[in-house]
């Protein structure tokens, strides 16, 4: 039995925090079952606080149950590092929260400074002021031996308008820039299969992939984070995936479903 559900954000629980029909009430539905619902998403632009009240505000009650890939970045620093922040105050956060020392690139460090103060790490997520100015200043920092890590991937990101760049988008930008290959923590990648396996895991419970199921709208990213964990995969086509479009590597075991609230209705059918 399905007793964890993975539930991506953009495209699956709301566009633009609009909510796509149904999906409150599915949510709603799979917690009054006692399912567990995580919330788990590659937006590192927000803090945990933001997205628990953004949620909130379309009546979803996800206290303690958002992950997100700035967690996950996190991982990848060590606490007593310096560590230049090209991201949002969801990023900062996180890394604050690791013990790490955050400096926020806002385009004004040039090289003769970083070479004063060198730093271990540029970590980069999804942020709406980015210019050459923030592009130059990590790519240095870079180049004088920080390593670089990305807390997602992702290309895109669904609008009720359609795709708008994606924190993967800064990522290449930078990466490119820098003449380097980055570590990337979000989905689907490891270092938050391994958050979710660890959060999914206590001393009486080891983690068990066959009582969980990632829900989300893209199955490069969605998708294969369901095969990183080896747990069940819902594809949803209300966000990045429009109904009716051919989706290559789906695995044979996938539910391949209009909405959430369809995931809703199978996983509960279980219980009938």
């Amino acid at each position: 039995m399905i007793s964890t559900i993975l539930c991506d954000l953009d495209g699956v629980v709301w566009l633009a925090h609009r909510p796509i029909a149904g999906a409150t009430e599915a949510i709603a539905s799979l917690q009054a079952a006692g399912r567990r619902v995580l919330f788990v998403t590659n937006n590192s632009a927000a803090t945990v606080a933001t997205q628990e009240a953004a949620l909130a505000a379309i009546g979803v009650d996800a206290t303690g149950s958002v992950v997100s890939s700035a967690m996950a970045a996190a991982l990848l620093v060590e606490p007593g590092e310096r560590v230049l922040v090209a991201g949002g105050p969801g990023l900062v956060e996180a890394m604050q929260a690791r013990g790490v020392e955050v400096v926020v690139n806002d385009g004004t460090l040039e090289r003769p400074a970083i070479e004063a103060a060198p730093f271990d790490a540029v970590v980069t997520g999804l942020h709406r002021d980015f210019d050459y100015a923030r592009l130059s200043s990590a790519a240095a920092a870079i180049h004088l031996g920080a390593r670089l890590i990305g807390t997602n991937s992702d290309p895109t990101y669904p609008t009720p308008h359609g795709l708008d760049p994606g924190g993967g988008s800064i990522l290449a930008a930078i990466a490119t820039a820098a003449l380097v290959e980055p570590v990337v923590a979000g989905k689907p990648h490891p270092p938050m299969a391994s958050l979710i396996a660890t959060m999914l895991t206590s001393p009486m419970s080891p983690y068990d992939p066959g009582t969980v199921m990632m829900v989300g709208d893209r199955m490069d990213t969605d998708g294969s984070f369901a095969i990183e964990l080896g747990c069940r995969f819902a594809l949803v086509r209300s966000g990045s995936t429009p109904p009716g479009s051919k989706v290559e590597g789906l695995p044979l075991d996938a539910l391949d479903v209009a909405d959430l609230r369809a995931v809703a209705s199978a996983v509960l059918a279980e219980d009938d």
